[in-house]
Formats: structure tokens, sequence, C-alpha cells
């Protein structure tokens, strides 16, 4: 148990930050302008702290119960039945994430970069990576987070900086927007961006301090939150709202407009690629990890790994199943409102009754 009681509060920042941070990154501005026009930034501010809302709620109930998995005390709080079935939906809320990523993932590849490459094999590609990978223990999978996290936020901030010489300030006033009415909805759609801190529920067991995991999840929240408002901010000030309405991928687009000084490189939006590349990576990393984690833990197996490769065909299967790059949008929406009930009030109502049932795990 104590070796794998040893994953420290950086490496579970470093876990959840390049868990949220992925294949969303890219149509980011873009769901915030459809939101709020100029007040974009602030839509993002505020869906990011409805996402902390239930991150507190996971992190809350995951230092009540240090030792056990969010299977087991869900369990234990709500009865063995109940329990379950929260846990059969969370595992199928994230199996249909990571077939939706691995996608997503696909359609940017074959539309950007691999334009003559079948679709199915970038998707197949992509799952393969993540099954293999997700064979290792949970020190690994925290040591593969920490070592890519400096390659997805250095770059990713770089590239924010240099766009700003573009920007003007006037495109991201009013602060508020000129359509207020979007802007409940766009916290809501926002917020869904950064359903990637549910990987804290499956780290805090592995944590060799739990009592500290809110300092993790406190800083995890804090660092992505202000990338996405930079990324946001940087996009609608150089485009402006009704351009950036326009674009697909705005994010990409920016690169594509931002130069290092001198034209060393003209275009950043190559090395944008490489890092979201690294970003879909551990994104879906994260999701395929916890699938196969969730389902061992309700079944009570020893082990994971023998999971990682029984469930791609069917995550393949799924990934395939959207018609189009619209349809897939409109899943993928669909899904990630489905998923707050997951993420925020499922663990929102399970620290409740815990309150009041006065139940707690032991302590280490």
């Amino acid at each position: 148990m104590n070796e794998q009681r040893q994953i420290t509060v950086t490496q579970a920042a470093a876990v959840t930050i390049s868990t949220i941070v992925g294949v969303s990154v890219l149509a980011l501005p873009l769901a915030a302008v459809k939101a709020a026009d100029a007040g974009a930034p602030l839509v993002t501010f505020l869906g990011m702290l409805l996402a902390f809302v239930g991150l507190f709620f996971m992190t809350r109930l995951g230092m009540r119960f240090p030792n056990d998995s969010y299977i087991e005390y869900s369990e234990i709080i709500i009865g063995k039945w109940l329990g379950r079935i929260g846990g059969l939906l969370s595992i199928a809320f994230f199996a249909v994430l990571s077939s939706l990523v691995a996608r997503e993932f696909g359609e940017v590849v074959v539309t950007a970069v691999l334009k003559n490459t079948p679709l199915e094999v970038t998707v197949l590609v992509m799952l393969l990576l993540a099954a293999f990978s997700s064979r290792r223990n949970i020190m690994t999978f925290a040591y593969i987070h920490l070592f890519y996290s400096p390659f997805i936020l250095i770059p990713a901030l770089l590239i924010v900086a240099l766009s700003l010489k573009n920007a003007e300030i006037v495109n991201v006033l009013p602060v508020m927007g000129n359509e207020i009415r979007g802007i409940p909805a766009g916290i809501i759609t926002l917020s869904t961006m950064f359903q990637g801190y549910f990987i804290m529920m499956m780290v805090i067991p592995a944590m060799c301090k739990p009592e500290r995991a809110m300092r993790s999840s406190i800083w995890a929240m804090l660092i992505t939150g202000v990338l996405y408002i930079l990324i946001v901010s940087a996009t609608v000030s150089v485009f402006g709202a009704e351009e950036t309405k326009k674009l697909l991928w705005p994010t990409l687009e920016l690169a594509k407009a931002t130069s290092l000084p001198a034209n060393v490189l003209e275009r950043l939006d190559a090395v944008f690629l490489a890092v979201w590349v690294t970003a879909v990576f551990t994104s879906l990393f994260s999701c395929y990890y916890f699938t196969i984690y969730s389902i061992s833990k309700l079944f009570r197996l020893a082990d994971h790994g023998m999971l990682s490769f029984f469930i791609l065909p069917f995550l393949f299967v799924l990934a395939m199943l959207p018609q189009s790059l619209i349809h897939l949008n409109e899943v993928n929406s669909v899904i990630s409102k489905f998923g707050l009930l997951i993420t925020i009030v499922y663990p929102g109502v399970l620290l409740i009754i815990a309150k009041l049932r006065k139940k707690r795990g032991k302590s280490k």
C-alpha cells in the first residue's frame, strides 16, 4: 500500500492540469464568444468558478475517505446498490468521453494535417496509445503527467504572450459583453471544459498526504483557469468577437497569426499542434485510465491492466458512431452537459449525505 501512496501535491496538481487542458482548447474561444460576445473572458472565468465547485466537492470527499476509491465510499455513503449505479453511470460517462476525445482528435488531424489518412486510423492509433500506457500503475500514470505538463503549459503561454502584439483592447469591451442573457448558459458550457478535474477522485487515495489534496486542487484550477482566460482574451482581442464566431478552431487560427520575433518562425500553428497533440494524449490517457480503474474497483478486481485492451473495441465503435463533425459537436455538447450531473451534482449529494450520516473513512 505504501508503494502506491507516493503521489505528491505537485504531481497531483500536474495530473489535474494536464487532464483538464485537452481537446476542447481548440474551440474554447468559439464557445465563449457565442455565449457572451466581447464578455467571453468573463464567462470563461465564471465557468471556471462553477467547475471549481465540483472539484471542491470531490476533493472534500476524497479527504474524508483517504483510503477508499470513490466507488467504495459511494457504497458506504448511499448503500451498495445505489453506490454501484452511481459508479456505473460514472464509468459510462468517462468511457463515452474517451471515445469522443479520440474522435475529435482524429477529425482535427485529418482536416488540418494528414488530409489523406483515414479517420479510423488516427482514432485507433490514439486509442492504442492510451491502452498501452494505461497498463502501468498509478505512480507511472502520475510521472507521465508530471513530465508532459511543462510541454503543454509553457508553449501555450508563449503563443498567447506573442499574439498580444496584435491585440486590440477595444475588442474585449464591454467586459460584460453585449448579450448578457447568454451568460448563464455560457457558464454551464464553459464549465464542461474543465471536467478533467474528475481525475482527483482517483488520485487522492494514492497521495502520500491526502490531507493536502485541496492545495493541489486549488493550484490546478487556478493555473488552468488563468491559461484558459488568457487564450480566450488573446483570441477575442486579436480577431474580435464577430470574426471569432466564424472560425472553426479559433485557437489554431490564433497560432497561425502569431510569429516569433524577427520572423524566426512566421507561424506557430505547427508548434501549437504539437502541444495540442500532447494535451489530447494526456486527457485521453486520464479518461481511459479512469474508466478501467473504476471498472476494476466496481468488480473488485486486483488489477486494472487486464482491462486496458478489453474495452478498446467498444470505445473505437463509440468513437466512430457520430456521422460528421457537426454531429460529433452536438453529441459532445449533450454528453458534456450530462457530465455535470456526474462531476458536480453527484459528488455534492454524496458529500452532503456523508456529513448528515456522519460517514467518514479511516485515516491512513
